[in-house]
């Protein structure tokens, strides 16, 4: 499979910010790249999301706008399939990229609710982790692997 799995984390659920978009570039179930942008911190309006993203900070490329993350990541994605968390935002945040888009609760038969990571997490056996792609790459190869 080709395809993007993505993770937007915004300062608002409809027109906000993005203060962190981090993704992963797959083919044939292979990771083959990474995307992890955030916000400068001087740009985050509400500093209450820096603690949501204190972790890893020299991981990630910062930049001074949303817009300046988006031109990036449409280039990182080329014809790539996007798939995203059925959150009810993300979409919104990329209603100007024209990829594909389908939903990982689809490829994991799981709904969206806001303990669906701890869910992976137990269901799986994975290893905690912050950056939520990875994990979500991790539970999309077991759930393949269990309908073998």
């Amino acid at each position: 499979m080709k395809c993007i799995i993505l993770e937007i984390i915004p300062s608002s659920f409809k027109d906000g910010d993005i203060i962190q978009l981090s993704a992963i570039k797959i083919n044939n179930d292979v990771v083959i790249d990474r995307f992890d942008y955030r916000l400068n911190e001087n740009k985050v309006k509400i500093k209450d999301f820096l603690k949501i993203i204190s972790y890893d900070k020299d991981s990630f490329i910062y930049k001074d706008s949303c817009d300046e993350i988006i031109d990036d990541f449409k280039k990182f994605i080329e014809d790539y399939k996007l798939i995203i968390i059925d959150n009810g935002y993300t979409e919104l945040y990329l209603k100007d990229i024209d990829n594909k888009k389908e939903y990982i609760n689809d490829y994991l038969n799981i709904p969206y609710t806001e303990n669906m990571i701890d869910e992976l997490i137990k269901k799986y056996n994975l290893e905690p982790s912050n950056y939520i792609v990875d994990l979500l790459f991790e539970s999309m190869i077991n759930e393949s692997n269990n309908k073998l």
